[in-house]
Order: structure tokens, then C-alpha cells, then sequence
């Protein structure tokens, strides 16, 4: 008992709570960090865990067609560009940035049809990314006329793709 009783008297001493407001303060805490902890998993787990997932989801996901080495293009014309648009799931769905043609097949969420960058698709859309602009009138590879900080923009936009994808072309004139 008199264990508990200072127990009692050094919480209130040092909290200036009683024990219930303490220990409920105290479990709720914990409850906050067991939930953001669980946000955030470990990457060897989520390898370890990922078979499993991709085993049991794969019935009820839609199909998506299979990402194959990309195709290289050679020199392509903007008409001849925008047959790659993810319109067609057996051709590969192309992008370009000032001239260059990437293959984006692997990310079709983001560039295939009802992805949000899909009006970017079989497009030079070097305007548009330095623009930071989805209006179809940037949706062009002439650049003249932009600002230092937009074609730094479009640089760093650049620099991503040659980093994330395969250049497969490049755009010639019609």
C-alpha cells in the first residue's frame, strides 16, 4: 500500500494530473504511436510481404497488359507519334521531352488512358511540363518564348525521364 500511495503522490507531484488522467494520457499515447508506426513499413518487410499480396489481390485486379522490353522507334514524326497514346494496349505508350521519345509503358497509371498525365501521351509535351500547364494548346514541343525558371523546369522534368525511362527516339519533322 505504500507503494501505491507514493506512486500516487510522485505522479501528481510531477505531472500535476491525477493517476487516471496520467495513465489515460499515457494509453493514448501509445495508441498515437502504435498507429504511425504502422504507416510506415520496413522495406525488407514489405519485400518479404509482397509475394503474398500480389498472389491474392491478383484475381480482382483488372488486367493490364504485359510491359515487354521497349521498342526502338528511330526517327518518328509528331502525326506518327500520337499512335502511341495508350489508345492501342499492344503498342508501347510513348512521351516525348524537347524531341526525345521515352517509352512510359511501365507507368500506364499515370500516362495511359484515365491517367492523370494522359493527355500527355504520344505527344512532345516540353511546353506543357515547363508550363506546369494541362491546357492542349501547351501541349506542343516549341519552347521559344519560355522563362529561365520554366526551362529549368522542364530540365528537371527532363532529367527524370532520362533517369526513369527509356529513350526510344526522337522527333523529326514532317
Amino acid at each position: 500500500m505504500a507503494l501505491y500511495t507514493a506512486l500516487v503522490d510522485t505522479i501528481t507531484t510531477y505531472s500535476g494530473l491525477s493517476p487516471a488522467a496520467f495513465f489515460t494520457i499515457a494509453a493514448l499515447m501509445f495508441v498515437v504511436y502504435k498507429t504511425v508506426c504502422g504507416m510506415f513499413v520496413d522495406p525488407e518487410d514489405y519485400d518479404a510481404k509482397k509475394p503474398v499480396a500480389a498472389t491474392t489481390t491478383t484475381a480482382t485486379l483488372p488486367e493490364m497488359p504485359a510491359v515487354s522490353e521497349p521498342v526502338q522507334m528511330g526517327d518518328v514524326t509528331e502525326e506518327e507519334l500520337r499512335a502511341y497514346d495508350g489508345s492501342d494496349p499492344k503498342k508501347p505508350l510513348l512521351m516525348a521531352i524537347k524531341g526525345q521519345i521515352y517509352d512510359v509503358s511501365r507507368s500506364r497509371m499515370f500516362y495511359g488512358p484515365g491517367g492523370p498525365y494522359a493527355i500527355f501521351a504520344g505527344r512532345d509535351a516540353s511546353r506543357a511540363l515547363a508550363l506546369m500547364s494541362f491546357d492542349p494548346q501547351d501541349l506542343t514541343g516549341n519552347i521559344e518564348g519560355l522563362s529561365e525558371s520554366e526551362l529549368e523546369v522542364l530540365q528537371d522534368w527532363e532529367l527524370k525521364f532520362i533517369e526513369k525511362y527509356i529513350k526510344v527516339g526522337q522527333i523529326v519533322p514532317d
